[in-house]
């Protein structure tokens, strides 16, 4: 063997050896927090979908990943308290759905990632700066588009030739209920 080839041998493995040793060393468990406004039995299809599809991913409860639960219990006035609980639990992420939790969250912390599912708008509740680029610590999708209540009506009246008149139920504490109601209005005078 060459000189030249012995010594990239020996410095190769010098700077392999330790990230080899260091890969064997056993990852420490995530934790991840949920806050949900929900009640456990009103998520559980949800909840059981998420720990399942951890689970395909090689991430086992107790294992190799640890859950942090919250319940609102449908009283959203809890939810900033919950929050503030999960941060002080130093979690390494955190998950919720719905606009009010994620709120919550968005307020206690501007360092924990937050995952959103179940959102309305993000940008217009100010959670996040853009959809593109979300910045910040939050992030997720969006499920309602209030820019489409312009297409529910259009569909409604193609369905419904003859309709003079729509109601519009919603939830007051949801701070999407406004951003929704005010494109619902818009696109009746269209």
């Amino acid at each position: 063997m060459r000189r030249r080839n012995f010594i990239t041998l020996i410095g190769g493995a010098a700077v392999v050896w330790p990230i080899a040793a260091h890969g064997q060393q056993p990852e420490r468990m995530r934790r991840i927090g949920i806050l949900l406004a929900g009640t456990p039995t009103s998520f559980a299809p949800r909840a059981n979908a998420f720990v399942q599809g951890l689970r395909e991913l090689g991430y086992v409860e107790d294992k190799t990943v640890a859950f942090e639960w919250k319940w609102g219990e449908d009283r959203t006035e809890r939810l900033p308290q919950l929050a503030e609980e999960l941060v002080r639990l130093d979690v390494d992420l955190i998950l919720t759905g719905g606009t009010p939790a994620a709120k919550a969250l968005k307020s206690a912390t501007r360092t924990v990632p937050i995952v959103m599912a179940i959102i309305g708008d993000p940008v217009a509740v100010g959670l996040v700066q853009s959809l593109a680029r979300p910045g910040g610590n939050a992030t997720g999708f969006s499920i309602v588009a209030p820019d489409l209540s312009g297409k529910r009506l259009q569909l409604l009246k193609e369905l419904l030739p003859g309709l003079s008149s729509v109601a519009a139920i919603s939830t007051v504490t949801n701070p999407q209920a406004p951003i929704e109601f005010k494109e619902t209005q818009a696109a009746l005078r269209h």
